[in-house]
């Protein structure tokens, strides 16, 4: 590093707290297996629901990683069929393999939607040999977030596994998302988290981290996502940052880069950076 990118990257990590230590959890989308059975168009969730309306309680809506950008995200029109192994008897404990009676009720229940995957049964079954269909059906997803799936159903920040330039979104409640997107779980500083996440700054700090891929993709593994140092700020101040959220997040069609430039701006103050360091990112 050059002399001034270690001043900067020391003043970070002096000021900043790792975010494994702001009680938050990081964690994967829903791993199908088989997207063509399970991640439908809206045609398509529309044409089962018709066919049974119940087929509703199974559909959520589901961002891939190229819809993720800074801020907002893009809607694919895209829908999971969310079946969780033993469905719809999951929450039978003594279920430890395939079941036929879980699949017998799943057909009774939900005969659109058993109907769909039944025409990619063949495929469904040829995933993961030592998992599908003993451990759990044919049917149900390979992953479904067993421990977090109630995370889903709550606001949170999802980001990109692989980027060129970091980029957090806040997602609304019961958006999921497919395993190559990673998600923090909603607490009461999502927001500010969410502003920090998207500055120059992290987006310089976080190469000094990360595995690289060429000259500018990232990944963006837990294990260095953690490690960015956030700084804890007064009430005050992180209010001043949730408000400008809000405006960048109330108007995702416009351009924001002035908005975003303030938030750039405070957290310059807080770092105490110099103006010839404010130059050095402002030019990446």
């Amino acid at each position: 590093m050059s002399p001034i990118e270690m001043s900067i990257k020391q003043k970070i990590e002096a000021v900043g707290t790792q975010l494994k230590d702001w009680d938050i959890s990081i964690n994967y989308g829903i791993k199908t297996g088989y997207n063509d059975a399970f991640i439908i168009s809206g045609a398509v969730k529309d044409e089962l629901i018709a066919a049974d309306p119940k087929s509703a309680e199974l559909i959520r809506p589901i961002l891939r990683g190229r819809d993720i950008k800074r801020y907002a995200y893009i809607d694919p029109d895209l829908w999971l069929i969310f079946i969780p192994w033993h469905f719809p008897l999951e929450k039978d404990s003594s279920i430890t393999g395939a079941s036929k009676e879980a699949e017998a009720l799943f057909s009774q229940r939900y005969p659109a939607v058993y109907k769909h995957l039944l025409l990619h049964k063949d495929k469904l079954s040829k995933r993961n040999k030592a998992e599908t269909g003993i451990r759990y059906e044919w049917y149900a997803l390979q992953r479904w977030g067993a421990k977090y799936r109630d995370d889903f159903s709550m606001q949170k920040v999802m980001y990109n596994d692989i980027c060129q330039r970091l980029s957090f979104c806040l997602v609304p409640e019961n958006v999921f998302c497919v395993n190559t997107v990673y998600f923090i779980k909603n607490n009461e500083h999502i927001k500010y988290l969410l502003a920090y996440l998207n500055t120059k700054i992290v987006d310089w700090y976080y190469r000094t981290l990360s595995v690289q891929l060429g000259q500018k993709a990232v990944r963006m593994f837990s294990i260095y996502v953690l490690k960015i140092p956030a700084p804890i700020v007064s009430v005050e101040t992180e209010e001043d940052v949730n408000k400008l959220v809000d405006i960048i997040n109330a108007s995702p069609e416009s351009n924001t880069e002035e908005i975003e430039q303030q938030i750039e701006e405070i957290f310059y103050k807080i770092f105490n950076f110099n103006t010839e360091e404010i130059e050095f990112i402002k030019n990446l």
